[in-house]
């Protein structure tokens, strides 16, 4: 029950105040698709949070994710089976090249990033957001870009190193996007732009090759 939950983590509610603090629990974006969940590169579909379909704009009505998540992956679903038979997958691909890299040692590093990127982006680009906060949290992401990158160069690929590597691509694709709409929408809330901008701002942002 609640009482026990938190008492294992070391906080008596028959004394003390239960911690709540906002956290993001939601993509409102991703991968752009058409209506049948289907991506600019031929044969690969996205659904769910992973795509940017369109039906949600700024914002999105609770649940609303889940139907999304299940009308598109039907519609993916039924835009394979019209292909499915028309495909053909004759192209062999080579084995994985990691001559010259060696077994992690250090996974702390991964570890203590992944952890970083994650209190940068609940820092500065969470709720309240403005030009300042966004570009200390630009800077400290690409700082751990680079850092990440000349390690996963020389080491072998793990689940872990191509999670830390992903999680820094979206948070700074995310930093890219605040910084480009100078005004509040919906999710997205700066003080530097407090009000909305339909004449500038009234249309999707889409990074490309980024």
């Amino acid at each position: 029950n609640i009482y026990e939950t938190c008492l294992s983590f070391g906080i008596n509610i028959t004394k003390e105040m239960i911690p709540v603090v906002p956290a993001a629990h939601y993509s409102c974006g991703g991968v752009a698709t058409d209506l049948m969940a289907r991506t600019t590169i031929d044969r690969l579909y996205a659904c769910g949070e992973t795509a940017s379909v369109g039906v949600h704009g700024a914002n999105r009505l609770a649940s609303n994710s889940l139907l999304e998540a299940l009308v598109f992956s039907h519609r993916a679903y039924l835009d394979i089976k019209t292909r499915f038979d028309d495909l053909s997958n004759t192209a062999s691909f080579p084995d994985w090249d990691d001559s010259g890299t060696e077994n992690a040692e250090e996974w702390i590093l991964v570890s203590h990033n992944l952890k970083e990127v994650q209190q940068v982006m609940n820092d500065y680009v969470g709720i309240v957001r403005s030009d300042l906060r966004l570009m200390r949290a630009k800077r400290r992401v690409d700082f751990l870009k680079e850092e990440t990158e000349a390690f996963y160069k020389k080491t072998k690929i793990t689940s872990q190193i191509l999670e830390l590597r992903n999680s820094i691509k979206v948070a700074a694709i995310i930093i890219e996007s605040a910084m480009k709409r100078r005004e509040s929408r919906g999710l997205h809330y700066t003080t530097d732009y407090p009000f909305r901008d339909d004449k500038n701002f009234l249309k999707d942002t889409v990074l490309r090759s980024f």
